[in-house]
């Protein structure tokens, strides 16, 4: 009998390439989604799903890259913690339930860091929606008892591939704009930033720092998604939070300097947070994705031997650029 994994969210290019990496390992891929045959909401056709899978990733979640009004932070939680909720329902009332459950968080549940990088075992988490959402989010994946299921969050940097962030990164290379971005004054009012869910953190103000374009960009590669998943599968001593990060993080001037040399473009202007704002506005997307200093490195996947096939930056955003 082949060996089934279910993917739930694949439509997103990190679960198109999951679901590619998965069956090209050999899988019976099934998938659970907004659309085809396995559906949110229809809990008798995921707990068929899942029952009797060897492997359950679960990737579901609106897009961050939005403006933070109310109607998107309401969707952008309840997208991730109601589908995470369906998932463990499914697994907890399954005969042959999955062995290992990979399900996804974020690397943005750490604070803004500047001083020191953020490991699973040291880091600091932060305060504010986002973090609120990653809470809230990995509440819900390790949540009951699930006793033949290891569960992992997979804390992930921002991913280098063909997926919006890189993207738009490299375009603001190509038309001159890729200097670094630069935190600074702007007006303190809003309320878009405050926390959310069942213990909300923060003040609700948008955060500010002297970065002078130093914040940190932490980052891992595609490939390296697919490989530390496979690693994760098979290593069944790794349960609990786990990094998904290249081991060398860069800052914002170098990532935005290498990101010009990649495109051939001498020029970058840099972009001040009073510029940033309103560009940001029109974009319909948060200046934090590009100004929080996000430092995080992967000390349990090194430490349990996983190897990076893009350990360095610059090879990385050339190879998906």
């Amino acid at each position: 009998m082949s060996r089934v994994a279910v993917v739930a969210g694949a439509s997103g290019f990190v679960g198109r390439a999951v679901v590619g990496a998965l069956e090209d390992d050999g899988y019976e891929v099934r998938t659970i989604g907004r659309s085809g045959p396995v559906r949110w909401g229809d809990a008798a056709a995921i707990a068929a799903a899942v029952d009797g899978a060897d492997v359950l990733v679960g990737l579901a979640g609106k897009s961050v890259n939005c403006r933070y009004t109310d109607r998107n932070r309401d969707e952008i939680l309840r997208s991730r913690v109601e589908t995470t909720r369906e998932l463990r329902e499914a697994v907890a009332a399954a005969a042959r339930p999955p062995r290992v459950w990979l399900n996804a968080s974020t690397a943005t549940i750490y604070r803004h860091a500047m001083d020191r990088p953020n490991t699973e075992s040291a880091g600091e988490l932060g305060t504010g929606f986002s973090v609120d959402v990653a809470r809230e989010w990995e509440r819900e994946l390790f949540a009951g008892e699930l006793p033949g299921t290891r569960r992992v969050a997979l804390r992930m940097a921002i991913v280098l591939g063909d997926g919006p962030a890189t993207r738009m990164l490299l375009r603001l290379a190509r038309i001159g704009l890729g200097g670094p971005q630069i935190d600074g004054w702007w007006f303190r009012g809003g309320r878009r930033y405050r926390g959310i869910g069942t213990d909300p953190s923060g003040d609700g103000r948008a955060p500010r720092h002297r970065t002078h374009g130093r914040q940190r960009f932490s980052w891992i590669h595609l490939d390296d998604v697919i490989g530390a998943m496979r690693f994760l599968i098979s290593r069944d001593d790794l349960d609990g939070p786990v990094n998904l990060a290249a081991p060398s993080p860069r800052d914002n001037r170098t990532l935005m300097a290498t990101l010009r040399r990649t495109v051939g473009m001498p020029i970058g202007l840099p972009a001040w947070r009073f510029m940033l704002e309103p560009a940001m506005w029109l974009l319909r997307t948060e200046p934090e994705l590009v100004l929080k200093s996000r430092w995080v490195v992967p000390e349990r996947l090194e430490s349990a031997g996983y190897r990076f096939a893009w350990p360095d930056l610059e090879p990385a955003v050339r190879d998906v650029a």
